[in-house]
Protein backbone atom coordinates (compact mmCIF):
# COMPACT_ATOMS: atom_id res chain seq x y z
CA UNK A 1 0.00 0.00 0.00
CA UNK A 2 1.98 2.97 -1.86
CA UNK A 3 1.27 6.85 -0.28
CA UNK A 4 0.60 8.74 -3.65
CA UNK A 5 1.73 12.30 -4.01
CA UNK A 6 1.68 14.58 -6.79
CA UNK A 7 5.21 15.80 -7.67
CA UNK A 8 3.80 17.32 -10.41
CA UNK A 9 1.75 19.66 -8.64
CA UNK A 10 4.31 20.29 -6.08
CA UNK A 11 7.08 21.34 -8.41
CA UNK A 12 4.59 24.26 -9.93
CA UNK A 13 3.69 25.33 -5.86
CA UNK A 14 7.38 25.68 -5.68
CA UNK A 15 7.63 28.17 -9.08
CA UNK A 16 4.22 29.41 -8.16
CA UNK A 17 5.97 30.88 -5.35
CA UNK A 18 8.61 32.46 -7.07
CA UNK A 19 6.50 35.08 -8.51
CA UNK A 20 5.81 35.97 -4.71
CA UNK A 21 6.39 39.50 -4.47
CA UNK A 22 6.78 40.28 -0.78
CA UNK A 23 10.15 38.84 0.98
CA UNK A 24 8.77 37.35 4.42
CA UNK A 25 5.90 35.66 2.23
CA UNK A 26 7.89 34.18 -0.26
CA UNK A 27 10.40 32.57 2.54
CA UNK A 28 7.09 31.38 4.46
CA UNK A 29 5.76 29.59 1.38
CA UNK A 30 9.44 27.90 0.39
CA UNK A 31 10.21 27.13 3.87
CA UNK A 32 6.58 25.51 3.84
CA UNK A 33 6.83 23.85 0.59
CA UNK A 34 10.53 22.65 1.07
CA UNK A 35 9.88 21.55 4.32
CA UNK A 36 6.98 20.59 6.01
CA UNK A 37 5.25 19.07 2.92
CA UNK A 38 8.20 16.78 2.31
CA UNK A 39 8.40 15.75 5.61
CA UNK A 40 4.78 15.28 6.23
CA UNK A 41 3.87 13.18 3.22
CA UNK A 42 6.76 11.20 4.32
CA UNK A 43 5.53 10.64 7.37
CA UNK A 44 2.17 9.74 6.03
CA UNK A 45 3.71 7.22 3.87
CA UNK A 46 5.37 5.35 6.04
CA UNK A 47 2.50 5.09 8.74
CA UNK A 48 0.15 4.59 5.28
CA UNK A 49 3.10 1.47 4.70
CA UNK A 50 2.79 0.02 8.03
CA UNK A 51 -0.97 -0.16 8.42
CA UNK A 52 -1.16 -3.26 5.75
CA UNK A 53 1.18 -4.93 8.01
CA UNK A 54 -0.03 -4.12 11.65
CA UNK A 55 -3.66 -4.74 10.37
CA UNK A 56 -3.75 -7.32 8.19
CA UNK A 57 -8.03 -7.29 8.14
CA UNK A 58 -7.33 -4.05 5.93
CA UNK A 59 -6.86 -5.92 3.43
CA UNK A 60 -10.08 -8.21 3.51
CA UNK A 61 -12.43 -4.51 3.80
CA UNK A 62 -14.53 -4.21 0.75
CA UNK A 63 -15.64 -1.09 -0.88
CA UNK A 64 -19.38 -1.77 -1.39
CA UNK A 65 -21.74 0.41 -3.41
CA UNK A 66 -20.46 3.78 -2.01
CA UNK A 67 -22.75 7.28 -2.64
CA UNK A 68 -21.16 10.32 -4.06
CA UNK A 69 -23.07 13.45 -3.43
CA UNK A 70 -21.84 16.14 -6.19
CA UNK A 71 -22.67 19.33 -7.10
CA UNK A 72 -21.22 23.36 -7.80
CA UNK A 73 -19.80 23.95 -4.54
CA UNK A 74 -22.52 25.89 -2.49
CA UNK A 75 -25.16 23.42 -4.34
CA UNK A 76 -26.19 21.69 -1.25
CA UNK A 77 -24.16 19.15 -1.15
CA UNK A 78 -22.65 20.11 2.92
CA UNK A 79 -26.81 19.76 3.60
CA UNK A 80 -27.65 16.64 2.18
CA UNK A 81 -24.25 14.91 3.56
CA UNK A 82 -25.37 16.21 6.80
CA UNK A 83 -28.56 14.66 6.45
CA UNK A 84 -27.42 11.37 5.30
CA UNK A 85 -24.73 10.97 7.73
CA UNK A 86 -27.61 10.62 10.38
CA UNK A 87 -28.21 7.36 8.78
CA UNK A 88 -26.34 4.83 10.67
CA UNK A 89 -25.46 2.80 7.75
CA UNK A 90 -23.32 5.54 6.69
CA UNK A 91 -19.13 6.01 6.65
CA UNK A 92 -18.07 8.96 6.40
CA UNK A 93 -14.40 11.05 6.66
CA UNK A 94 -14.43 13.56 10.01
CA UNK A 95 -12.31 16.67 9.43
CA UNK A 96 -8.92 15.24 10.81
CA UNK A 97 -9.96 12.00 9.24
CA UNK A 98 -9.11 13.57 6.25
CA UNK A 99 -5.86 14.89 7.27
CA UNK A 100 -4.38 11.48 8.67
CA UNK A 101 -4.72 9.23 5.53
CA UNK A 102 -3.14 6.26 8.05
CA UNK A 103 -5.32 4.11 10.13
CA UNK A 104 -2.22 4.09 12.61
CA UNK A 105 -2.72 8.19 13.02
CA UNK A 106 -6.29 7.68 13.20
CA UNK A 107 -6.22 5.24 15.54
CA UNK A 108 -3.21 7.45 17.78
CA UNK A 109 -6.01 10.00 17.60
CA UNK A 110 -8.52 8.39 19.27
CA UNK A 111 -6.79 6.69 22.03
CA UNK A 112 -5.54 10.20 22.71
CA UNK A 113 -8.93 11.74 22.62
CA UNK A 114 -9.94 8.93 25.17
CA UNK A 115 -6.63 9.40 27.40
CA UNK A 116 -7.60 13.17 27.33
CA UNK A 117 -11.28 12.78 28.33
CA UNK A 118 -9.93 10.40 31.60
CA UNK A 119 -6.83 11.38 32.40
CA UNK A 120 -6.95 15.17 31.71
CA UNK A 121 -10.63 16.78 31.80
CA UNK A 122 -11.10 17.18 28.31
CA UNK A 123 -8.08 19.53 28.71
CA UNK A 124 -6.58 18.50 24.85
CA UNK A 125 -9.81 19.25 23.88
CA UNK A 126 -10.57 22.84 25.33
CA UNK A 127 -7.49 23.79 23.41
CA UNK A 128 -8.31 22.71 20.07
CA UNK A 129 -11.63 24.04 20.15
CA UNK A 130 -10.01 27.52 20.68
CA UNK A 131 -7.53 26.53 17.70
CA UNK A 132 -10.84 25.61 16.02
CA UNK A 133 -12.61 29.25 16.54
CA UNK A 134 -9.20 30.93 15.89
CA UNK A 135 -8.53 28.48 12.13
CA UNK A 136 -12.21 28.60 11.44
CA UNK A 137 -13.87 30.90 13.04
CA UNK A 138 -13.56 33.81 9.79
CA UNK A 139 -15.04 31.68 7.50
CA UNK A 140 -18.52 30.12 9.58
CA UNK A 141 -20.78 32.65 8.45
CA UNK A 142 -20.09 30.94 5.27
CA UNK A 143 -19.10 27.49 5.26
CA UNK A 144 -19.09 25.75 9.07
CA UNK A 145 -15.80 23.82 10.12
CA UNK A 146 -14.21 21.89 12.88
CA UNK A 147 -12.02 19.25 13.35
CA UNK A 148 -14.74 16.14 14.25
CA UNK A 149 -17.44 17.50 11.40
CA UNK A 150 -17.97 15.51 8.15
CA UNK A 151 -16.04 17.28 5.12
CA UNK A 152 -15.13 16.38 1.43
CA UNK A 153 -13.28 13.89 0.52
CA UNK A 154 -10.90 15.39 -1.50
CA UNK A 155 -9.07 16.99 1.93
CA UNK A 156 -7.93 13.63 2.30
CA UNK A 157 -5.62 13.93 -0.73
CA UNK A 158 -4.55 17.63 0.76
CA UNK A 159 -0.86 15.88 2.18
CA UNK A 160 -0.15 14.22 -1.16
CA UNK A 161 -0.35 17.83 -3.37
CA UNK A 162 -3.47 16.66 -5.31
CA UNK A 163 -6.08 18.28 -3.72
CA UNK A 164 -8.30 21.28 -4.83
CA UNK A 165 -8.28 22.67 -1.29
CA UNK A 166 -4.71 24.18 -2.29
CA UNK A 167 -6.47 26.62 -4.39
CA UNK A 168 -7.88 28.25 -0.78
CA UNK A 169 -4.46 28.91 -0.29
CA UNK A 170 -3.03 30.44 -3.69
CA UNK A 171 -5.04 32.65 -6.00
CA UNK A 172 -3.42 30.61 -8.83
CA UNK A 173 -6.53 28.66 -10.24
CA UNK A 174 -5.37 29.46 -13.49
CA UNK A 175 -2.14 27.33 -13.20
CA UNK A 176 -3.46 24.76 -11.04
CA UNK A 177 -6.02 22.14 -12.25
CA UNK A 178 -7.70 19.43 -10.10
CA UNK A 179 -10.51 19.51 -11.46
CA UNK A 180 -9.81 17.98 -15.23
CA UNK A 181 -9.20 14.45 -13.36
CA UNK A 182 -11.24 12.80 -16.27
CA UNK A 183 -8.71 13.82 -18.49
CA UNK A 184 -5.57 13.05 -17.74
CA UNK A 185 -4.02 10.14 -18.73
CA UNK A 186 -5.49 6.50 -17.53
CA UNK A 187 -2.56 5.55 -15.75
CA UNK A 188 -2.51 9.00 -14.06
CA UNK A 189 -6.18 8.63 -13.14
CA UNK A 190 -5.99 5.08 -11.85
CA UNK A 191 -2.71 6.01 -9.24
CA UNK A 192 -4.91 8.96 -7.61
CA UNK A 193 -8.29 7.03 -7.56
CA UNK A 194 -6.28 3.65 -6.38
CA UNK A 195 -4.88 5.64 -3.59
CA UNK A 196 -8.28 7.24 -3.10
CA UNK A 197 -10.21 3.57 -2.69
CA UNK A 198 -7.05 2.69 -0.26
CA UNK A 199 -7.73 5.67 1.96
CA UNK A 200 -11.70 5.06 2.38
CA UNK A 201 -10.96 1.65 2.85
CA UNK A 202 -8.73 2.23 6.25
CA UNK A 203 -11.49 4.61 6.93
CA UNK A 204 -14.26 1.80 6.89
CA UNK A 205 -12.13 -0.78 8.49
CA UNK A 206 -12.35 2.24 11.23
CA UNK A 207 -15.71 2.69 11.41
CA UNK A 208 -17.41 -0.23 10.50
CA UNK A 209 -16.38 -2.77 7.37
CA UNK A 210 -20.32 -3.02 6.79
CA UNK A 211 -20.72 0.60 6.23
CA UNK A 212 -21.64 1.70 3.12
CA UNK A 213 -18.99 4.51 2.73
CA UNK A 214 -20.93 8.23 2.11
CA UNK A 215 -19.11 11.30 0.14
CA UNK A 216 -19.43 14.66 -0.74
CA UNK A 217 -17.34 16.44 -3.23
CA UNK A 218 -18.05 19.44 -5.34
CA UNK A 219 -14.80 19.28 -6.96
CA UNK A 220 -15.25 15.76 -8.19
CA UNK A 221 -17.60 17.25 -11.08
CA UNK A 222 -15.32 16.92 -13.08
CA UNK A 223 -13.93 13.28 -12.36
CA UNK A 224 -17.02 11.48 -12.58
CA UNK A 225 -15.74 8.87 -14.98
CA UNK A 226 -12.62 8.00 -12.60
CA UNK A 227 -15.28 7.43 -10.07
CA UNK A 228 -16.90 4.91 -12.10
CA UNK A 229 -13.66 3.63 -13.09
CA UNK A 230 -12.75 3.28 -9.77
CA UNK A 231 -16.19 2.60 -8.04
CA UNK A 232 -18.01 0.22 -10.74
CA UNK A 233 -20.89 -0.20 -8.19
CA UNK A 234 -20.95 3.81 -7.09
CA UNK A 235 -24.13 5.58 -6.63
CA UNK A 236 -24.67 9.00 -7.62
CA UNK A 237 -26.67 11.81 -6.76
CA UNK A 238 -26.32 15.54 -8.27
CA UNK A 239 -27.20 18.45 -6.65
CA UNK A 240 -28.96 21.73 -8.68
CA UNK A 241 -28.94 25.30 -6.88
CA UNK A 242 -29.53 28.51 -9.10
CA UNK A 243 -26.10 29.48 -10.27
CA UNK A 244 -26.48 32.99 -9.89
CA UNK A 245 -25.93 31.82 -6.21
CA UNK A 246 -23.92 29.48 -6.19
CA UNK A 247 -21.12 31.18 -8.53
CA UNK A 248 -21.11 34.37 -6.14
CA UNK A 249 -21.41 32.56 -2.53
CA UNK A 250 -17.95 30.40 -4.23
CA UNK A 251 -15.97 33.49 -5.16
CA UNK A 252 -16.90 35.08 -1.56
CA UNK A 253 -15.54 31.92 0.05
CA UNK A 254 -12.50 31.95 -1.93
CA UNK A 255 -11.55 35.61 -2.17
CA UNK A 256 -12.18 35.63 2.20
CA UNK A 257 -9.51 32.67 2.23
CA UNK A 258 -6.97 34.22 0.33
CA UNK A 259 -7.40 37.67 2.24
CA UNK A 260 -6.93 35.51 5.28
CA UNK A 261 -3.64 34.57 4.16
CA UNK A 262 -2.52 38.42 3.27
CA UNK A 263 -2.72 40.92 0.89
CA UNK A 264 -3.24 39.14 -2.49
CA UNK A 265 -2.40 40.98 -5.75
CA UNK A 266 -5.85 41.77 -7.44
CA UNK A 267 -4.66 40.87 -10.65
CA UNK A 268 -4.13 37.08 -9.33
CA UNK A 269 -7.55 37.76 -7.41
CA UNK A 270 -9.51 38.74 -10.72
CA UNK A 271 -7.46 35.92 -12.93
CA UNK A 272 -8.39 32.83 -10.54
CA UNK A 273 -12.28 34.12 -10.22
CA UNK A 274 -12.27 34.25 -13.75
CA UNK A 275 -11.00 31.09 -14.09
CA UNK A 276 -13.03 29.52 -11.28
CA UNK A 277 -16.05 30.91 -13.51
CA UNK A 278 -15.12 28.68 -16.11
CA UNK A 279 -14.84 25.54 -14.06
CA UNK A 280 -18.27 26.36 -12.73
CA UNK A 281 -20.32 26.07 -16.00
CA UNK A 282 -18.14 22.83 -16.44
CA UNK A 283 -19.32 21.68 -12.43
CA UNK A 284 -22.78 22.26 -14.20
CA UNK A 285 -22.06 20.43 -17.21
CA UNK A 286 -19.86 17.47 -17.09
CA UNK A 287 -21.73 15.20 -14.75
CA UNK A 288 -24.76 14.89 -16.36
CA UNK A 289 -22.58 14.43 -19.78
CA UNK A 290 -20.64 11.47 -18.23
CA UNK A 291 -23.90 10.02 -16.89
CA UNK A 292 -25.87 10.02 -19.26
CA UNK A 293 -22.99 7.52 -21.30
CA UNK A 294 -23.63 5.33 -18.27
CA UNK A 295 -27.56 4.86 -17.76
CA UNK A 296 -26.90 2.19 -15.49
CA UNK A 297 -25.88 3.75 -13.00
CA UNK A 298 -27.68 4.88 -10.31
CA UNK A 299 -28.28 8.87 -10.04
CA UNK A 300 -30.76 11.25 -8.04
CA UNK A 301 -31.06 14.67 -9.14
CA UNK A 302 -31.64 16.79 -5.50
CA UNK A 303 -33.48 20.44 -6.11
CA UNK A 304 -31.78 22.71 -3.45
CA UNK A 305 -34.75 24.52 -3.26
CA UNK A 306 -36.42 21.51 -2.46
CA UNK A 307 -34.01 20.49 0.21
CA UNK A 308 -34.31 23.80 1.90
CA UNK A 309 -37.92 23.21 2.03
CA UNK A 310 -38.53 19.60 1.91
CA UNK A 311 -35.57 17.54 3.50
CA UNK A 312 -36.90 14.63 4.75
CA UNK A 313 -39.43 14.38 1.08
CA UNK A 314 -36.31 15.33 -0.91
CA UNK A 315 -34.49 12.73 0.71
CA UNK A 316 -36.58 9.92 0.46
CA UNK A 317 -36.87 10.31 -3.15
CA UNK A 318 -32.64 10.12 -3.42
CA UNK A 319 -33.13 7.17 -1.40
CA UNK A 320 -35.16 5.66 -3.88
CA UNK A 321 -34.03 6.82 -6.79
CA UNK A 322 -30.41 5.21 -5.51
CA UNK A 323 -32.39 1.72 -5.14
CA UNK A 324 -32.38 2.37 -1.06
CA UNK A 325 -34.65 1.41 1.31
CA UNK A 326 -34.85 3.53 4.92
CA UNK A 327 -35.00 2.43 8.40
CA UNK A 328 -38.28 3.70 10.27
CA UNK A 329 -35.34 5.35 13.05
CA UNK A 330 -33.98 7.54 9.81
CA UNK A 331 -37.12 8.71 9.02
CA UNK A 332 -38.32 9.86 12.09
CA UNK A 333 -35.12 12.02 12.49
CA UNK A 334 -35.89 13.18 8.97
CA UNK A 335 -38.71 14.70 10.43
CA UNK A 336 -37.35 16.23 12.84
CA UNK A 337 -35.31 18.02 10.34
CA UNK A 338 -38.28 18.78 8.57
CA UNK A 339 -39.71 20.53 11.50
CA UNK A 340 -36.81 22.88 11.77
CA UNK A 341 -37.07 23.47 7.31
CA UNK A 342 -39.81 25.51 8.68
CA UNK A 343 -37.95 27.66 10.63
CA UNK A 344 -35.44 28.23 7.72
CA UNK A 345 -33.71 31.61 7.05
CA UNK A 346 -31.18 32.55 4.51
CA UNK A 347 -29.18 34.89 6.13
CA UNK A 348 -26.05 35.48 3.29
CA UNK A 349 -26.42 37.40 -0.06
CA UNK A 350 -24.35 38.15 -2.55
CA UNK A 351 -25.15 39.81 -6.02
CA UNK A 352 -23.64 38.71 -9.24
CA UNK A 353 -22.25 42.56 -9.62
CA UNK A 354 -19.57 42.59 -6.54
CA UNK A 355 -17.85 40.02 -8.10
CA UNK A 356 -18.52 41.46 -11.78
CA UNK A 357 -20.38 38.64 -13.10
CA UNK A 358 -22.19 38.69 -16.23
CA UNK A 359 -25.46 37.23 -15.39
CA UNK A 360 -26.40 37.43 -19.59
CA UNK A 361 -23.32 35.23 -20.02
CA UNK A 362 -24.48 32.38 -16.80
CA UNK A 363 -27.92 32.31 -18.58
CA UNK A 364 -26.68 31.57 -22.21
CA UNK A 365 -24.01 28.65 -21.15
CA UNK A 366 -26.23 27.00 -18.62
CA UNK A 367 -29.72 27.44 -20.58
CA UNK A 368 -30.91 23.85 -20.71
CA UNK A 369 -30.45 23.61 -16.88
CA UNK A 370 -32.30 27.35 -16.57
CA UNK A 371 -35.35 25.69 -18.42
CA UNK A 372 -34.99 22.32 -16.48
CA UNK A 373 -35.12 23.93 -13.37
CA UNK A 374 -37.41 26.42 -14.21
CA UNK A 375 -34.55 29.35 -12.13
CA UNK A 376 -35.93 32.37 -14.06
CA UNK A 377 -39.67 31.63 -12.62
CA UNK A 378 -38.21 33.65 -9.13
CA UNK A 379 -35.57 36.09 -8.55
CA UNK A 380 -32.57 33.68 -7.19
CA UNK A 381 -32.93 33.23 -3.52
CA UNK A 382 -29.66 34.63 -1.30
CA UNK A 383 -26.87 32.37 -1.24
CA UNK A 384 -25.65 31.05 2.18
Amino acid sequence: MIFYFDFTIWLKLIRLVAGEPKPHRRRTQYRHLLLTVPLRAVLHAIFFFLDGLLFPGLWLVKIKTPVFLIGHARSGTTLAHRLMCADERFSAFKYYELLLPSLIEKKLVRLVARLDRSLLGRRLERRLQAWEEKNFGPMKHIHKMGLTIPEEDDLVLFSSCASGFWATRMPNLGDLDFFHIDQRPPASRRRLMGFYRQCIRRQLYLNGGNLIHLSKNPTFCGRVESILEAFPDARIAILYRNPYETIPSLLKLLQTSWKLRGDVDAAKTRESSRAMVELSFESYLHPEEVLSRHPEVPCAVIDYRQLVAEPKATIEKVYADLGMDMSDSYRAALQKEQDKARKHETEHRYSLAEFGLDDEEIHRRLAPLFKKFDWDAAAPAAAK
